[in-house]
């Protein structure tokens, strides 16, 4: 059964450009259950702005990246891993870039449950990643920005079919950003953490949809003990005041989405939200929403539309002592063309930062960043693919101080690269 309710985040969209690079054939093994799938690419990247920023420089770099992916179906259970490596060579600020990435993911699922049926669903994930400051473009869209971070991501799901009509869910959530802030390299930056445990009841009204009412309590914990740009303020900062590092938050929210089809799935969510940041330092709350869908225009599954949104409270990233909303929203659509042979994606992407709450006005500001791709991939036969992408971001802010505009800056990527997979 394709459990359709779970834990948005473990089988949310992912960014409709990496869907089509490549077709992967794999090695099947252990009465095919089992399929291996070894890959390796090498690829040159042009950065018009190696360091996204107002003044920054031009530069290129080339990345290998071998990685190996597996895959279990059995009769209850699914599981999906990967490891992954990637090398980055750059032809400027050598001694400071040229680093690796590497990660690796693990997803299970197992079910009894026939469709409509009584019976459990149960999703477990886990990822790491080692990601160097310019993996892609796309990282600020997500989570963390674009800096050498680690992070650590582990998702839980739990549905009970209850009968055809009701069905209940448990889910839980642990994710950990942690930046690497090498003072030789960059300005600071605020990682943090957060566990969220949260549950979702669903009636199915229809053969098409279900009405769902979800609940999440969430615990931060940020990397906010020192003001670790306390000598840049000057007098704004001599009242040394220090913001606790833990927060708490929760949120309510009610919606739809699609109970059983093929080819149109979608989930809406939209509800209140309170976040209380720094242990009471401030309150804030206000209206929120959760939002994926993808849309198979064909039989032949030849065209996909997707598209992801959200919007939640958590501690900046950038600045000491705030709390900021975000807002993010993207769309994509992917089409194969010549016999399956040739893909092509495009996706825009729109995110927006508000400071809810600032320890310093000068830090009072908002930011609005939009990212979009073209890329083409193309099957040269079973174990050759090539494949071009072209990026495009910019960023603005507007209001505060001393930050107002600092952070502007536009930037643009063409990358070209050939894969190998087995």
């Amino acid at each position: 059964m394709k459990a359709t309710y779970l834990v948005p985040a473990i089988a949310a969209m992912t960014t409709v450009a990496a869907q089509a690079e490549g077709v992967e054939r794999g090695i099947k093994c252990c009465n095919e259950r089992v399929t291996l799938k070894p890959y390796v690419s090498a690829s040159y990247t042009y950065d018009s702005n190696v360091d996204s920023g107002k003044h920054g420089k031009a530069g290129s770099q080339w990345i290998i990246n071998p990685g190996l992916g597996a895959e279990y179906n059995g009769d209850n259970w699914a599981v999906d891993a990967a490891v992954w490596y990637q090398y980055h060579a750059y032809n400027r600020y050598t001694s400071q870039l040229n680093q690796s990435s590497y990660g690796e993911s693990l997803k299970l699922k197992w079910t009894n449950a026939a469709p409509d049926e009584k019976g459990w669903n149960v999703l477990i994930s886990e990822r790491f990643q080692q990601i160097a400051q310019d993996d892609d473009m796309s990282n600020h869209n997500g989570r963390g920005m674009g800096r050498d971070r680690k992070e650590l991501n582990g998702e839980m799901a739990v549905e009970r079919r209850i009968n055809r009509y009701l069905h209940a869910d448990l889910t839980g959530d642990y994710y950990l950003l942690d930046y690497d802030n090498n003072v030789d390299k960059y300005a600071t930056l605020y990682g943090w953490k957060r566990l969220s445990l949260g549950g979702q009841l669903g009636y199915t009204a229809s053969h098409w949809s279900d009405i769902l009412l979800a609940a999440n309590y969430q615990w931060y914990w940020q990397d906010n003990d020192t003001d670790r740009d306390e000598w840049s303020r000057g007098e704004a900062s001599s009242r040394g005041r220090r913001v606790r590092s833990d927060s708490k938050g929760w949120s309510v929210m009610g919606g739809l989405a699609t109970h059983a089809t093929e080819k149109l799935t979608y989930k809406v969510l939209a509800g209140w939200s309170r976040f209380e940041y720094g242990s009471g330092t401030k309150d804030i709350d206000g209206w929120t929403y959760q939002l994926n869908g993808n849309w198979q225009v064909d039989a032949e599954n030849t065209l996909n539309v997707s598209v992801l949104g959200s919007s939640y409270y958590q501690p900046s990233e950038r600045e000491y002592g705030s709390a900021i909303k975000v807002y993010n929203l993207s769309a994509g659509v992917r089409k194969s063309l010549v016999r399956n042979k040739l893909h092509v994606t495009a996706d825009l992407a729109y995110r927006k930062e508000t400071h809810e709450y600032t320890e310093y006005a000068e830090d009072d500001y908002d930011e609005d960043i939009w990212t979009a791709r073209v890329g083409v991939t193309y099957d040269v036969n079973r174990y050759v693919s090539v494949f071009g992408r072209l990026e495009y971001q910019t960023e603005e802010t507007e209001g505060g101080g001393a930050r107002s505009h600092e952070y502007d800056y536009d930037r643009w990527r063409g990358t070209v690269g050939v894969r190998l997979t087995y």
